[in-house]
């Protein structure tokens, strides 16, 4: 069963990300929702199923969202990730691999909402929030995607504006900020301390392990130095903001080898 434990491990490091834009109840009787092999499961174990990309998922279970985000950072947690096609199990298996799996102490059933607290802590982005088409590596904080090999090749899409990037500055670049007060969230602006906007949130949420309020947001090049003091306007209110080192929380993943 701990070889269990290290594969629900292993696949919780690779998840992509929620976001509550993309989130909301499943009541929406125009719309007809996917629902993965694992619908049924999530139900008996009281999933509370929301519509997300087209598809009916858990966004939390009987625990509360803080209580598994921490549950998983302290021990392991299953999500499901097979509307990602990420699991290569048989679907007439997967009920009978997350029952086994769940079987060990250790191991809870995680939602949609840990899982995006947990990737923000980590400092991991999310496609159409934090990062999108427009977006290179350089200005993402992503130039570690790039090897050596194909930065020397530049055979890679977008080469030409990206290798340049890496030798020089860029515009704008994303930074992980925290502050106290309210919460930052998605298109919060962010201003300098003179109160003049230059950039925005693009994603944020208060922070269960460092019970702050943590979030990323794109900043000029000259604001981006870590303990840069900015200013964050939550709810039409100014708030000082610092701009912080990410991951928020050191990552301490376990890879199967």
């Amino acid at each position: 069963m701990q070889r269990a434990v290290s594969v629900v491990a292993h696949l919780g490091s690779r998840l992509q990300a929620f976001s509550p834009a993309l989130c909301r109840p499943f009541s929406c009787a125009q719309e007809v929702l996917r629902r993965t092999p694992l619908y049924d499961f999530h139900l008996a174990h009281g999933g509370k199923m929301v519509a997300f990309a087209g598809w009916s998922l858990p966004v939390q279970y009987r625990d509360s969202h803080t209580d598994s985000h921490l549950h998983t950072r302290q021990h392991c947690s299953l999500f499901d990730v097979s509307h990602m096609l990420q699991i290569s199990v048989p679907v007439a298996g997967a009920v009978h691999l997350a029952t086994a799996l769940l079987k060990n102490p250790e191991v809870k059933l995680a939602g949609l909402a840990a899982r995006d607290s947990l990737r923000l802590e980590a400092g991991l982005c999310l496609y159409g929030n934090d990062i999108d088409e427009h977006t290179t590596p350089v200005e993402g904080s992503l130039s570690w995607t790039l090897g050596k090999r194909r930065r020397a090749a530049m055979d890679f899409p977008g080469a030409k504006v990206i290798v340049p990037q890496l030798k020089g500055k860029v515009q704008r670049r994303r930074v992980g900020l925290m502050c106290e007060g309210a919460p930052m969230r998605a298109h919060s602006p962010i201003l300098n301390m003179e109160g003049t906007k230059i950039g925005t949130v693009t994603s944020g949420c208060p922070s269960p392990s460092l019970k702050k309020n943590v979030a990323m947001g794109y900043v000029p090049c000259e604001y981006s130095r870590p303990g840069t003091m900015l200013l964050v306007e939550v709810r039409r209110k100014q708030q000082m903001a610092v701009v912080s080192k990410m991951p928020f929380v050191p990552t301490n993943y376990y890879t199967l080898k």
